[in-house]
């Protein structure tokens, strides 16, 4: 058994806040594993931080016109906030621009140059002259070998997917200025994955076959099988840890290679905080170190940095990488450009004192060995129909019946009867049933048996009703509700890895769990002790620990998704050019003439035309229009529109068609009616 655990969860990136995507991949599990730890009597560093490093962030610095520094000052106060609001239970949040990250990083990256670790090589890589700089990957983009894709990037083609070198691109021009880049020759550090890779496969193919998640593994084999290669650990670029050798000036660690040191880092910083030695949560073989991350992470932390730590020679390697796949939502992928997001800020604030209901949520539906879509409604019946119809009903009903009945003491049993040593003995079970499926990286299961305890409660009541028995069998009720206040304690204790708020919130209405409370229940405890709340302890008055979310809520949040794609189809909507010049004369034969709509039905066997009837002020005449799919015939009737009078006629399926009606299309593609807006507009007006 380990003795010291040391948890990381992926760096976040700052140039953004957190959405649901980053807390259902990454941080929720992660931190229902730490604080689960935590209960059973670990030693638990639960460590993050903010990744700070890389051009992304530079080009949005750019393009605001402020500093690199200015730009993760800003998203690391966002995020670090965020993370504490909702109850991410780090032992300690860095920052990868903090000195004591510099240091730390450096001194590895000496270390293994020492040790020549590396391989030096001189590149071509694309340069731009009016710039003066060499273009790392994300300031070059052009053409995907691959798919064809003419906006991908020099490291990525998000199109296809394809990884890739900025070189390989077909046509690329420089971010910076809009120029076509040349090459030019540059030296760089390289760390040759393919010297480690014998160890890799005896450690993870072999090593780790039967305990790590089939998509981790999977991705990992690929790799391996594939034949890996050198990779670059500096890059050319002004912002980030200055590589610390001699001819390296205007050269930088490659974010890669200094992030995942940000862990190091940050335990260091925690450990000088609180007096403690950093060393054996890095160095010692009793520690189990596990990294959570996001499926795009894999390569990262199970290739690249393991050969990192390998070729340093006094680390230990990590346990498991339980890596999560995507979260989408509504039925699209997640996208921080485009706005199609759940940001964890907005929540909180749309939601105030509801983190549990979204930890519930995601939890529940986690995406842990597929791609899983959140929805609003999904969210919204995890809620009502769980959190409040199960957990929070069996609660209120304990604590409401505990006052009424007994003034807030707990009663002292009679004998037991099979049903209650049956439903105590089952309660017993729960902490080992739980704790399988949290050691197996299986947070939506263990979710899921926490309701369960909450449903044998309710149960429990139901079958033994002490609201009826209470008129003929006090001394019965006694019992019955000693057993029920048993479960509501198992609960307080069990839901704080998943519903932290809520089990601080319960214990509080129980009074326990507090430094002066004589009742302080551990893990271990729920299955150990006979007696988990005395007799003759008061509890405190109900209070609602999850209420109903309306209708109107999710609508909201659907109406602000809704906003999003709107505005990112009015973004990409292509503006037809110009057509071919007319002259004066020619738009002068046009007569355009204002119209009412008088009647209006469908074309026998024709799905998108509709036939009108259309006063022009002229006469009444027949007009038949391709609407059909975007119109009913009784939402147009009296309709006012714009009429092209003097189109010569023509049959269409048999009805002479006399004139046109004028449409355009809106952002969302749908057919719209060019008419006038002034009431005054009377019809067989010209419009000119």
């Amino acid at each position: 058994m380990s003795k010291r655990y040391t948890i990381t969860a992926a760096l976040p990136y700052t140039n953004g806040p957190i959405h649901i995507g980053h807390l259902a991949g990454v941080y929720v599990p992660a931190d229902i594993y730490a604080r689960f730890k935590r209960l059973t009597g670990k030693d638990v560093a639960f460590i993050c931080g903010s990744d700070e490093h890389g051009v992304p962030i530079t080009i949005k610095a750019k393009k605001e016109g402020v500093t690199p520094q200015d730009i993760v000052d800003k998203y690391h106060a966002i995020i670090k906030q965020s993370f504490l609001d909702f109850g991410i239970s780090f032992d300690n949040y860095s920052r990868t621009s903090a000195k004591i990250h510099h240091d730390t990083a450096s001194e590895f990256f000496t270390t293994l140059y020492n040790k020549n670790e590396f391989v030096e090589e001189t590149t071509e890589q694309l340069y731009d002259a009016e710039a003066n700089q060499f273009l790392a990957d994300r300031f070059v983009t052009g053409t995907c070998p691959k798919c064809g894709n003419e906006e991908a990037y020099g490291d990525q083609c998000e199109s296809c997917g394809t990884s890739l070198n900025a070189t390989d691109l077909i046509n690329p021009k420089s971010a910076i200025t809009g120029n076509v880049p040349s090459l030019k020759e540059t030296k760089h550090w390289f760390l040759p994955l393919n010297k480690h890779e014998s160890f890799l496969r005896e450690w993870i193919l072999k090593g780790h076959k039967k305990d790590w998640k089939p998509n981790v593994y999977g991705q990992v084999k690929s790799w391996i099988d594939d034949g890996l290669r050198p990779r670059a650990v500096t890059r050319d670029l002004d912002w980030g840890i200055p590589v610390p050798v001699k001819g390296a000036e205007g050269k930088v660690l490659y974010v890669w290679f200094d992030a995942p040191i940000g862990y190091i880092s940050a335990t260091k910083e925690w450990a000088e905080r609180v007096g403690k030695d950093w060393k054996p949560y890095w160095k010692d073989d009793n520690t189990k170190l596990v990294h959570f991350i996001g499926k795009d992470n894999i390569v990262f932390h199970c290739i690249i940095f393991p050969a990192m730590l390998k070729a340093e020679g006094s680390y230990i390697l990590p346990d498991n990488v339980p890596a999560n796949e995507f979260l989408n939502l509504e039925g699209k992928k997640l996208s921080t450009s485009k706005n199609w997001a759940v940001w964890l800020p907005e929540y909180l604030q749309d939601f105030p004192n509801k983190q549990d209901v979204l930890r519930y949520a995601l939890t529940a539906n986690a995406p842990e060995t597929k791609d899983n879509d959140f929805t609003w409604k999904d969210f919204q019946a995890r809620n009502n129909n769980e959190l409040v119809a199960i957990f929070g009903n069996f609660i209120n009903r304990v604590v409401v019946l505990t006052n009424k009945y007994y003034d807030g003491t707990i009663p002292a049993p009679n004998t037991f009867s099979e049903i209650d040593e049956e439903t105590l003995a089952a309660v017993k079970a729960y902490p080992s049933v739980i704790s399988s499926s949290i050691e197996r990286y299986r947070f939506r299961e263990a979710s899921q048996e926490l309701m369960n305890l909450a449903r044998l409660g309710n149960k429990y009541l139901a079958d033994e009703e002490p609201w009826k028995l209470i008129k003929t069998d006090e001394e019965r009720v006694k019992t019955i509700m000693y057993v029920a206040l048993q479960i509501a304690s198992a609960l307080a204790t069990l839901s704080e890895p998943f519903l932290p708020f809520t089990s601080t919130k319960l214990k509080t209405i129980l009074n326990i769990g507090s430094a002066d409370s004589s009742i302080n229940n551990s893990w271990e405890d729920i299955s150990t002790k006979n007696e988990l709340i005395a007799a003759g302890h008061t509890i405190g008055k109900a209070e609602l620990l999850f209420s109903k979310i309306e209708d109107s809520e999710i609508e909201a949040q659907l109406e602000k998704l809704e906003a999003s794609k709107k505005a990112n189809e009015a973004a990409n909507k292509v503006v037809e050019p110009q057509k071919e010049t007319v002259s004066f004369d020619d738009f002068t034969k046009l007569d355009l003439r204002v119209g009412t709509i008088l009647e209006a039905e469908k074309m026998p066997k024709a799905k998108k035309l509709l036939v009108l009837k259309v006063d022009t002020g002229i006469d009444v005449r027949t007009i038949v229009s391709g609407i059909a799919e975007s119109f009913k015939p009784e939402e147009i009737i009296g309709k006012q529109v714009t009429v092209l009078v003097n189109l010569a006629p023509r049959a269409l399926r048999g009805v002479t068609s006399e004139g046109m009606i004028l449409m355009t299309e809106n952002a969302e593609g749908k057919l719209v009616f060019v008419n006038p807006d002034d009431a005054n507009a009377t019809n067989g007006l010209q419009i000119s």
